[in-house]
């Protein structure tokens, strides 16, 4: 494919060839030359700020520039098959879309043809599909079209705010409740109502809807990364709000201080929570919106993914008739999913299960939940405290954050309970420090503490585009470093030299090479050999060096595994498990 450099004609030659070709006035031409248009910037960036050419005008100017064919784009004619070669994530980031494909020649059209990184990224394409291109450039407006063709989203937003009949202004505009309430309710209510099912079938984890100065963006939380979907007027950006606040049981007329709410609708013929936060800002509120789909975010035990001796010591944990299981981990790395799965395990007709959550986040047939309110005094201690008299099997507390929660949690295991929570450590063999740092005595920790689990997520490759590949030597040192810790029946499974796996990319992942994530983990328990530890002054090397001993698979162990099963990179695990 042969893409055409930069410009090096100068402006008399510019100005003669735009003359030939009709395409400016003989005014706009003056001023152009008066001006100095090419001195310094892009033709684009100089024409748009002054608003003497419309999109199209723009595109035909760069195209006499660049000398690259310029094209008009008939949007029926587009065969909508053509988007399984060019994804949308790779049109969105190269500013190019698909026009047609005969045999083995694919014609493309480009926004920046000059653009050295979209260059080698659709060469790649090529050489990958045994295709050849060849390249049109097209205008903005055109670009922007095929795009809405790939997601029905983006079009059926875009029809509702042209239902609305906004005029085009300047940035931010105030609008006020009584103003908010004159707007046409059906177009904001489709809105909101597209915006929360596009958030579903995108498996997207939160929703965050935030006003900008010039207009209202929609982001989507997709496999930890944020993305924007859409660009709205802002002069909607109050109605939305509102909308989401009605559906959500919150105050519309308070916009000064943070809100907190939740709703349950059936989308695409299942129940899904959408737990509503609301913040202040001086450009207006923002909502941040997490999507609780149980189909997701509910996982049984089996599906965890825990391996070998990991699973092995889990299991055992859970047997045990009383007693903490405390999991641990950054913020987001998945440890209400495992206690959620742990939960369901446990759950039987005959076992008492009572939760103590901030907030609830799945509500889970046969357990009773119970949301803590702080600004009440109803925090996690005292309910911890009223929980004891419900009688309880198995308690789960969403995290112990401070001394006294720690305190009632080693007493509710003392005294026969199953208890289950989370804990901020970097490791599995910071939680007996953490908690003696919590002013837990430590010869209460040989006869209340069970397990001990620590776990990070990282991105599962896209089951239909990745592909093996020996690793490279120092990538092989580091995993034959790792095995060699590890029990021989494990090792006997992998054979050098060991191969990896690597995703490029392809439209079922829509070209992230990733599809959900996978949970890392490492987990130990409470031995004879570490009461000793804890009895004569642990330090997390001594408690690691116990740990090992009990044959426990670390993170970047089991990351390691799981890179070798194809199911994740080895580079994102290397990435993930450096601080531990």
């Amino acid at each position: 494919m042969a893409l055409a450099g930069k410009m090096s004609m100068s402006n008399e030659d510019l100005i003669k060839e735009i003359q030939k070709g009709k395409l400016l006035s003989e005014e706009v031409v003056t001023k152009l030359k008066r001006d100095m248009l090419l001195s310094g910037q892009s033709v684009e960036a100089l024409i748009s700020s002054q608003r003497l050419l419309d999109d199209e005008k723009i595109a035909q100017l760069k195209s006499a520039v660049l000398r690259v064919p310029y094209k008009k784009l008939d949007l029926a004619a587009i065969d909508k098959k053509l988007f399984d070669v060019i994804p949308e994530e790779v049109a969105r980031t190269y500013a190019t879309v698909p026009i047609s494909q005969k045999d083995n020649l694919l014609i493309l059209g480009m926004l920046h043809p000059d653009d050295v990184k979209a260059q080698d990224a659709l060469k790649f394409l090529a050489r990958r599909s045994q295709i050849n291109l060849g390249v049109y450039l097209i205008s903005w407006g055109d670009w922007q079209a095929v795009l809405r063709l790939y997601s029905p989203y983006r079009s059926e937003v875009e029809k509702a705010v042209q239902s609305l009949g906004l005029k085009e202004g300047g940035a931010q505009k105030v609008i006020s409740l009584e103003e908010a309430a004159d707007v046409k309710e059906a177009p904001i209510v489709t809105i909101v109502a597209n915006t929360f099912r596009e958030a579903v079938q995108s498996r997207a984890s939160d929703i965050h809807i935030e006003p900008q100065q010039t207009y209202l963006r929609v982001r989507f939380r997709v496999d930890g990364d944020l993305k924007e979907v859409a660009a709205l007027p802002l002069e909607i950006a109050a109605p939305v709000v509102s909308r989401i606040k009605v559906i959500s049981n919150l105050k519309i007329d308070e916009t000064r201080t943070p809100q907190d709410g939740r709703f349950r609708t059936r989308v695409f013929d299942r129940d899904i929570d959408f737990r509503v936060a609301t913040f202040p800002t001086p450009l207006g509120e923002k909502v941040a919106i997490r999507v609780l789909d149980p189909s997701t975010g509910l996982k049984g035990f089996e599906s965890l993914d825990l391996l070998f001796k990991n699973k092995e010591m889990v299991t055992k944990g859970l047997e045990k008739p009383f007693g903490m299981i405390l999991v641990t981990g950054p913020t987001g790395s998945g440890k209400s999913t495992t206690l959620y799965s742990m939960l369901q395990e446990l759950n039987e007709e005959s076992v008492n299960i009572v939760s103590l959550e901030d907030p609830v986040e799945y509500f889970v047939s046969g357990i009773n939940q119970s949301q803590v309110r702080p600004e009440i005094g109803y925090d996690f201690a005292s309910g911890l405290r009223q929980i004891l008299r419900q009688d309880p099997d198995v308690i789960m507390v969403g995290e112990i954050r401070d001394a006294e929660t720690a305190g009632l949690a080693v007493q509710a295991a003392l005294t026969g309970h199953v208890v289950l929570s989370t804990l901020h450590t970097n490791n599995s063999a910071g939680v007996i420090p953490r908690l003696i740092d919590m002013k837990v005595e430590p010869f209460l920790l040989p006869v209340s503490l069970n397990l001990m689990l620590a776990q990070r997520l990282v991105g599962r490759l896209c089951p239909d585009c990745k592909t093996p590949e020996e690793a490279p030597a120092e990538v092989q040192q580091l995993i034959k470093k790792a095995m060699s810790e590890l029990p021989t029946e494990v090792q006997e499974q992998f054979k050098e030299p060991y191969q990896i796996y690597h995703s490029k990319g392809c439209s079922k992942c829509k070209s992230k090479g990733v599809m959900g994530r996978v949970a890392l983990f490492e987990a130990f328990l409470m031995s004879p050999a570490l009461e000793e530890i804890v009895a004569g002054g642990p330090t997390v090397q001594k408690i690691l060096k116990e740990a090992k001993g009990q044959g426990m698979i670390t993170l970047r162990q089991d990351g390691i595994l799981k890179a070798l099963q194809g199911k994740v990179s080895i580079e994102e695990v290397i990435r993930e498990t450096e601080d531990v």
